[in-house]
């Protein structure tokens, strides 16, 4: 086997792939999946630390306090849940980040590493329908901003319009404005998202700010919610709800840990996205959350009760100038979360799905399309909704996709892929007919574990039976994101020892032929590694797979062989 002279790897461990001559010819292949190159890697520490500040400093995420407020926590349990959710969803964060620095490639290139070629959409557009209902609610309050900032200057007429559907009009209207906003930014590109973050990252904390200032002189300090002790105490009552609570605190950002190197593919470096991401996730978080938590609990102090929508207190501000600037930086961060957090991954997941007829800029008109049908002011109408249902189950999906995809590229694959074949027919990565059986049936079993046994509880109107779809699988509902990462993990992994991929024999000669990005931790570049044997062991020969992969690769790759064992086409392009 010899180098692929396409391949190279700079000091630094990141793969360049030089030229995409051999796979622009192929089905998998458009110009925005494909590979990232050094010159194009120019994301730093800051632009990663000012996408999470924008992207934590969403509406939304002052919420979330309020929804474990109403549920019986005080301000300090309730700040407590969403920071140890963020420290904990930075795992896979960050575990499934470093592909996408090293190899250039997007979430749904890097899925078909562990799912085949074509099993990559499953969880590509699991990944995309759960980003177009938080698309929709990001949009929903984006346009009660705009809706708000309206009624400031034209009055009642604005503000007390027509009732259609349950909301004025003019709620209506605003809301089809930001979706038009953010749709514009969409076909702008990827460069402009950027910039965008990084103008934007900053301005809703200095609204949150003022706020809090200004509700805290009228309130003459912190007022009654600050001090309050818990409804709940820290006995039974807090611990009964505290693991949902937790599940849907890591759920919040569940699909940003699955795509991650949908951004990640542009960092100048692997440092510049661990520090950036470390810095500006968790620290915001519980900051900003703080700040909404403090804010509401003075408003029951001025107003008698708990303001929990920053676009409504900022409404009630009597300065007309203070009110334009404050509903102005709210319209600008919300745009630059949505776009960042709840387009880009579908875009390209979209993409992903049809490589020769859905762009990018297509895929982001999907997206919204997809996310108005998902009617985001019924996703919003109550906490448990919201937090239990919503957050719960789009955490179980994403959960065992995150967990499948840590198990394929750090234990099974050890970092390493061969990246032009991930975008060929009849590679590697061919599986069975496109799929590979072992993530499927893991990702399977992890749900029915993780959601088998989703219930709601009594009295409250949710959707699921009280005691529980599956009664025996009750008590694991409660953890759904953990069971389904873990789960996925570790049955990808134990399915991949008992049946091993006949690929994995590839990927070992590859190592020790000193291929580019191919060397163990710890091994010096270019260093012969023996294969492991027992990672390699065949699988018994199934002609009929072999001769479908070599139909399939016909046309698309002219050097494709139906080189390996049967169970999985496995050919060799280096």
């Amino acid at each position: 086997m010899g180098t692929n002279k396409a391949i190279i790897e700079d000091k630094a461990g990141r793969v360049e792939l030089t030229t995409t001559a051999n796979i622009e010819v192929s089905k998998l292949y458009n110009h925005d999946l494909a590979p990232v190159p050094f010159k194009g890697r120019t994301w730093h520490t800051y632009n990663y630390a000012a996408l999470w500040m924008s992207i934590a400093h969403g509406i939304p995420t002052y919420y979330l306090a309020s929804g474990l407020i109403d549920m019986g926590m005080s301000w300090v349990q309730a700040v407590i849940t969403v920071g140890l959710g963020n420290l904990i969803v930075m795992i896979p964060l960050l575990l499934n980040s470093h592909a996408g620095a090293k190899y250039g490639i997007p979430f749904p290139v890097f899925a078909r590493t562990a799912f085949g070629a074509l099993g990559a959409n499953v969880p590509a557009l699991i990944r995309a329908i759960s980003a177009c209902g938080w698309f929709g609610i990001q949009t929903w309050v984006g346009g009660q901003a705009i809706h708000t900032l309206c009624g400031v200057f034209f009055g009642s007429w604005w503000s007390d319009a027509e009732r259609f559907g349950g909301h004025p009009w003019t709620l209506w209207l605003s809301f089809a404005v930001f979706w038009l906003l953010q749709m514009a930014l969409v076909l702008r590109g990827i460069e402009s998202i950027r910039k965008l973050e990084n103008f934007a990252a900053p301005l809703i904390l200095v609204v949150a700010g003022i706020l809090m200032v200004w509700v805290m002189n009228l309130a003459g300090g912190l007022g009654p919610m600050a001090s309050a002790p818990s409804e709940l105490g820290w006995g039974a009552g807090f611990w009964t709800i505290f693991p949902g609570a937790l599940m849907g605190m890591i759920a919040y950002f569940a699909t940003m840990s699955v795509n991650i190197s949908d951004f990640t593919r542009f960092a100048k470096s692997q440092k510049a996205q661990v520090v950036g991401q470390s810095v500006g996730l968790t620290p915001t978080i519980v900051a900003f959350t703080t700040i909404g938590a403090l804010t509401t609990s003075a408003t029951v102090e001025v107003w008698g009760r708990p303001i929990w929508d920053p676009v409504e207190l900022v409404g009630l501000i009597p300065n007309a100038l203070a009110v334009l600037f404050s509903l102005f930086c709210i319209i600008v961060a919300t745009v630059a979360v949505n776009v960042a957090a709840n387009t880009v991954g579908p875009a390209y997941d979209f993409s992903n799905a049809f490589p020769r007829y859905v762009s990018f800029k297509m895929g982001g008109i999907i997206t919204g399309v997809i996310a108005i049908l998902m009617q985001p002011w019924n996703l919003l109408a109550s906490p448990n909704l919201y937090i239990f249902v919503w957050l719960g189950l789009t955490g179980a999906f994403l959960g065992s996709v995150a967990g499948i995809l840590v198990a394929e590229y750090w234990i099974i694959r050890r970092r390493y892929l061969a990246v032009e074949e991930l975008y060929q027919r009849g590679s590697r990565y061919e599986y069975r007919r496109g799929f590979n059986w072992r993530a499927l049936t893991a990702m399977a079993i992890a749900l029915l574990l993780s959601v088998g046994g989703a219930y709601s509880a009594g009295g409250t109107g949710g959707p699921f039976p009280e005691a529980g779809f599956i009664p025996l699988l009750k008590p694991l509902y409660d953890y759904n994101w953990a069971v389904a990462f873990i789960s996925g993990l570790l049955i990808h992994w134990l399915l991949a020892r008992a049946f091993p991929p006949a690929s994995l024999s590839l990927d070992a000669a590859d190592r020790a032929a000193g291929v580019a990005g191919a060397a163990l931790p710890g091994a010096a570049a270019g260093e012969r590694i023996a294969a492991d044997a027992g990672a390699a062991r065949p699988v018994a020969e199934d002609a009929e797979q072999t001769a479908d992969a070599e139909q399939t690769a016909v046309g698309e790759d002219a050097t494709a062989t139906a080189a390996g064992p049967a169970d999985e086409l496995v050919t060799s392009k280096q």
